[in-house]
């Protein structure tokens, strides 16, 4: 491969400095890539059970490192393998996107599918997913390339309030301008006392000597006059038209800030930072990120299955099948930043079809996501594990928030099985809400503890079983009472 590149080089029909960018960009996004056992590892952190769904998971992404690997010829014919969760609320359905979010260098969005209507209703339409998603992937593409500037910003920012704290003679200005004109460099005389003395401010600068002294900073604020759009389906990308004519016709105005040093080098950053930056460049990079490594997550997808309501709030559910169909098998999409095509963004869909089945899909639909896993019900053990195991467990949260107060709380084994078995209970009794009804349960046990804890005079508070037993035993003999309180 290198000598390919060594050849195209001296033929001048690339730029060497172009080609290996790209391959250190390529380089530097794989080595984030996680293994399938890295991946699942990271999920087991945060997520109980779920084993078949984590790993359906990490097989999916990373396949789409593994696609970035072969022959050119054969990557486009490719296509993502789509998965379909199914599950019953709180299992952990939402809680795996959350998680993969953070676990995928790429970018990411989780929509819900009811959010959606057919195109000619009143709401959003599919396609702005696809906007969404390619928005995200340029706040991405722009951080990096932020970063990239950020010592050259930083340097630039330093020479314009050294240039506000001690101003330039106009012989000083003319002499620079000379000198930049230029080509070669010549060695400068130390000359000028105002030279050492800039040099004693920058250090000066530089060591905080100045953070309390103030100066007096321009900063350019936006004079677009504020106005609400009101549009049906397909019409989001027209806010940021109208904000482009009103930028020409309204000039920035500009207006005179006082404010500290360390505040005013941060302005001034930021305004170089944005200067510095190649927009062109982040744009041709998003898109290609959100082509080749875009994630959607499309949460609650159940909720357009089913009901041939020609009427009503559902009559468009089988309308949004319908316009979901080409994004999720390839199309292309108008962006503000370009056309993006989808035929390699991988989606991810949840749902708990409890009312409607996957068969209740579109055909078309349904054979787009050709993995299916099922998530398990939780048990009374996956209870006491959620209760324990996580980094984010509901122990570990309640024992940090008391803690502020000086609160140590402990909790005994038998009292966190009487817990789980409690909302396990409660679960079977009335509404099966999964692990949220351990938040409830938790809640109403708790509620006296947190409400006396700055107060209290004894800082150690111990549950043990027959303090849970007392808090909630009434509670949970009376069912109609237990439907509305936990």
């Amino acid at each position: 491969m290198v000598a390919e590149i060594c050849r195209l080089v001296k033929t001048g029909r690339v730029f060497e400095e172009e080609i290996f960018m790209e391959i250190d960009e390529q380089e530097e996004y794989f080595m984030h890539v996680l293994k399938p056992r890295e991946i699942v590892a990271e999920l087991d952190k945060y997520i109980i059970g779920q084993h078949a769904a984590k790993r359906s998971v990490a097989i999916a992404l990373r396949n789409r490192w593994r696609r970035q690997q072969v022959p050119p010829e054969l990557k486009d014919e490719i296509a993502p393998k789509n998965i379909i969760m199914i599950g019953a609320t709180g299992v952990g359905k939402t809680e795996i996107a959350r998680r993969l979010a953070r676990l995928a260098d790429s970018p990411f969005l989780k929509v819900e599918a009811t959010k959606f209507t057919e195109v000619g209703y009143v709401g959003r339409d599919v396609e702005s997913m696809i906007r969404d998603l390619t928005e995200l992937a340029v706040n991405m593409a722009k951080k990096t390339e932020q970063e990239s500037v950020k010592p050259k910003a930083r340097e630039v920012a330093e020479e314009r309030l050294l240039d506000i704290l001690l101003p330039k003679k106009k012989g000083e200005l003319r002499e620079e301008e000379a000198e930049k004109e230029k080509i070669l460099e010549v060695v400068k005389v130390e000359k000028s006392e105002g030279i050492s003395t800039r040099d004693k401010l920058r250090r000066m600068l530089r060591n905080g000597k100045l953070d309390e002294r103030y100066v007096e900073l321009e900063v350019t604020s936006s004079n677009v006059p504020m106005v609400e759009i009101f549009s049906s389906a397909g019409l989001e990308e027209m806010e940021f038209n109208i904000k482009e004519v009103f930028g020409n016709i309204f000039p920035p105005k500009k207006k005179k800030r006082r404010v500290k040093i360390p505040e005013a080098m941060e302005i001034i950053f930021e305004e170089e930072s944005q200067k510095l930056v190649d927009m062109d460049k982040v744009v041709e990079q998003a898109v290609r990120l959100t082509e080749q490594n875009g994630i959607i997550f499309l949460d609650e997808l159940d909720k357009i299955g089913g009901s041939d309501s020609t009427y009503g709030p559902d009559v468009s559910r089988e309308g949004v099948q319908r316009d979901l169909l080409p994004i999720v098998e390839g199309s292309t999409v108008a962006t503000k930043y370009g056309m993006v095509k989808t035929d390699h963004i991988l989606f991810i869909a949840a749902g708990a079809f409890n009312v409607s089945k996957p068969s209740d899909l579109l055909p078309e639909l349904q054979g787009r996501f050709p993995i299916r896993v099922e998530l398990d019900s939780l048990s009374m053990e996956d209870f006491v594990r959620i209760l324990k195991e996580p980094k984010n467990a509901l122990i570990t949260q309640y024992k940090a928030l008391l803690s502020t107060e000086g609160v140590d709380l402990i909790f005994e084994e038998p009292a966190i099985r009487e817990i789980a078995s409690i909302a396990s209970k409660v679960n079977d009794r009335t509404e099966n809400i999964g692990a949220r009804r351990l938040h409830t349960v938790m809640e109403k046990l708790l509620d006296e503890v947190s409400f006396d804890a700055p107060d209290m005079e004894t800082k150690q508070v111990t549950i043990s079983r027959e303090y849970v037993v007392e808090k909630l035993e009434e509670i949970l003999e009376d069912e109609n009472l237990s439907r509305y309180i936990l």
